[in-house]
């Protein structure tokens, strides 16, 4: 009998959550609303009722379920399988993952929503049969996860690939970390959609509607899109400074820009380069997909490191 991953990619806004078998095949998908805004206990609640649903359909399908694997925003640790925390979903100090084994009766796995996102695009999307995979999300916010050899980095506290809170424009834009400048402050699609409607006056822009418009050939919208360019490039040569990756994957909302972001990145960070080796910068594959496969990874990761 064939077996099947229960998969969840948990949003502040919606979940999407999937079967996923041992080659990352999708087998069914569904999606469910979070809703962050009942509190933490009845989110996890949520979490847990839904994958309990999505193992009773696996064995209605004739599968197996065999693991669990959740992916939550926020700061994760792995190793203990611990929500730290979590501004989106209202998380701090959630065991989930033994919530979720206790639940359901089989191994689990937890991780960050961006870093199991990486984890799926190295290894099934468009960083495949590469060593060493960058994957940037842009979005609302901006993260990164670092994969090697199809291994993922979490870091000492659960808090590595956070790229967003770069400073690359000192005393820039404020950040909702406290500082100025980040990454996520000057380049991320909410920052730039802010950005463009307030020189505009248009209440409402949003980051799409400046690619759109710089794409045809609006000046104000070609300004504040080169703007963001330009910080994103700067962010992109620090994280080649500490990574050398070999490929640079840009994922989340932003990279759906396409060509319009991807060849003026590429020419503004190769301006950039001195002596380091310039990464390929190509267009994630996966699209909103990839956490709730990365999740399955980790579970499967899981499960084979439980029978060595």
């Amino acid at each position: 009998m064939s077996q099947a991953v229960v998969a969840l990619d948990v949003g502040g806004t919606g979940m999407k959550c999937a079967l996923v078998r041992p080659d990352g095949t999708v087998h069914h998908e569904e999606r469910h609303p979070t809703r962050a805004e009942r509190g933490p206990v009845a989110v996890t609640e949520n979490i847990l009722e839904i994958a309990e649903s999505l193992a009773g359909k696996a064995r209605a399908d004739g599968l197996i379920p065999v693991a669990t694997g959740i992916a939550v925003p926020g700061v994760v640790d792995e190793v203990t399988g611990v929500a730290v925390w979590s501004s989106n979903v209202g998380f701090r100090d959630v065991p989930l993952r033994d919530l979720a084994r206790q639940r359901l009766g089989m191994p689990a796995a937890l991780g960050h929503d961006v870093r199991v996102g990486a984890l799926a695009e190295a290894r099934l999307g468009a960083g495949r049969g590469r060593r060493h995979v960058l994957f940037v999300a842009i979005g609302t916010g901006i993260a990164a996860g670092l994969v090697v050899d199809g291994s993922g980095y979490s870091g000492a506290h659960g808090a590595a690939g956070e790229l967003g809170h770069v400073v690359v424009r000192p005393g820039g834009s404020p950040c909702g970390c406290g500082l100025r400048g980040c990454l996520e402050a000057e380049t991320s699609a909410k920052s730039i959609g802010r950005k463009y409607a307030e020189l505009s006056g248009e209440p409402g822009a949003t980051a799409f509607d400046v690619a759109t418009r710089a794409a045809a050939g609006e000046e104000l919208a070609r300004k504040v899109w080169q703007d963001a360019v330009e910080a994103l490039a700067d962010g992109l040569l620090t994280a080649q400074a500490l990574y050398d990756v070999g490929v640079i994957v840009l994922g989340g909302g932003l990279a759906e820009a396409g060509d319009d972001l991807l060849r003026p990145v590429r020419a503004a960070l190769a301006e950039r380069v001195t002596f380091h080796r310039p990464p390929e910068i190509v267009r994630a594959e996966l699209g909103d997909t990839a956490g709730c496969l990365g999740a399955a990874l980790l579970a499967l990761d899981t499960l084979e490191e439980a029978s060595r």
